[in-house]
C-alpha cells in the first residue's frame, strides 16, 4: 500500500492531467507542508503517515478557521474556496468520531477516573489523556476538552 505522501503526489499527477485546479493547489500546498514539516529541526527526516496525517489535520484545521473567519466578514467567495480546499484535504483524513460516540467513551474514562479518586476538574487532564489516547485523530482536542468539561462539572 503506498504512503499518504505518495498518495498526494499521485493524486496532485491526476489533479494537473485533469485540468483540477483547485485540487491542484490544495494538493501543492499539502505536500510543501509536508516537505516543510520534514525538514523542519535540526535533520531531515522521513514522516511517517502518522506524522503526515498530523500536518494534513493541521491544514485542514486551517481552511475550517479561515473559512469561519470570511464568513463572520460576509466574504462568501472567500469562503467558498476555503471549504473547497478543506472538502479535498477530508479526503484524506480519518473519518470523524460522532459526539454520541464520544460522549460514550468519555464517561467511561471519567467513571474509571472515579474509580481511582480522581473527581471533578482535578481529573480532567487524566481523563482527556485516557480519552485522546482511545480516540487518537478522530476527534478534535478541543472537542475532547469541551466534552471532558462539561461532563466533569
Amino acid at each position: 500500500m503506498a504512503s499518504l505522501l505518495e498518495r498526494l503526489q499521485a493524486d496532485l499527477s491526476a489533479a494537473m492531467k485533469a485540468g483540477n485546479d483547485v485540487e491542484k493547489s490544495t494538493l501543492r500546498m499539502a505536500i510543501a507542508s509536508v516537505k516543510n514539516a520534514a525538514v523542519a529541526g535540526d535533520a531531515a527526516v522521513t514522516l511517517t503517515d502518522d506524522q503526515v496525517l498530523g500536518v494534513l489535520q493541521s491544514e485542514a484545521k486551517k481552511r475550517a478557521e479561515a473559512a469561519d473567519i470570511y464568513k463572520d466578514a460576509g466574504r462568501s467567495d472567500a469562503e467558498a474556496s476555503e471549504r473547497a480546499e478543506l472538502a479535498i484535504l477530508e479526503r484524506y483524513l480519518p473519518a470523524r468520531m460522532s459526539d454520541d460516540e464520544l460522549v460514550k467513551i468519555i464517561s467511561e474514562e471519567v467513571a474509571a477516573a472515579a474509580a481511582q479518586g480522581a473527581t471533578g476538574t482535578k481529573a480532567m487532564g487524566q481523563v482527556v489523556k485516557a480519552v485522546r489516547a482511545r480516540v487518537g485523530s478522530g476527534a478534535d482536542g478541543s472537542a475532547i476538552a469541551g466534552l471532558v468539561k462539561q461532563a466533569l462539572t
